[in-house]
């Protein structure tokens, strides 16, 4: 079970379960309908770990790996799978990742991270009206 503040919960290998479907979320962040069929079919494996307060979080798919490297509460720049580019921080509170985005438009985009009390690690995306919610279970 993961502790309220321990961001040590997070690290880890965790597997795609379950999720919302994210078609309109994807939509909202400006991803074009080839890219969200391959959303579709994709289960993602995240990689999460920390290395003297630098963080990584790695996206492992079929397709395509993506790291976001990162130190929390600093700025970062990101080009995400399908190609846009965004801007954002990430900062740990009460046991949870918050994820703060910005793309080269000013469109906005948060995504909140916990592991909860069964050890699965859950994420709910945000973006304008659309919200999608996603469970991982950790890679023993």
């Amino acid at each position: 079970m993961a502790a309220q503040n321990n961001t040590d919960a997070f690290k880890g290998a965790w597997d795609f379960v379950d999720g919302d479907d994210s078609d309109e979320y994807l939509k909202e962040l400006g991803v074009g309908k080839m890219g969200r069929m391959m959303a579709k079919t994709v289960k993602p494996r995240l990689v999460i770990s920390e290395s003297d307060g630098k963080w990584s979080l790695r996206t492992e798919t079929t397709l395509k790996t993506m790291t976001i490297e990162f130190t929390p509460n600093v700025e970062y720049e990101e080009v995400t799978g399908d190609g846009r580019h965004l801007t954002g921080t990430i900062r740990f509170e009460n046991g949870k990742w918050i994820q703060n985005m910005v793309d080269k438009n000013g469109k906005p985009s948060s995504t909140t991270r916990w592991v909860d009390d069964k050890d699965q690690l859950q994420t709910i995306a945000e973006c304008g009206h659309a919200k999608v919610h996603k469970y991982y279970k950790r890679v023993k």
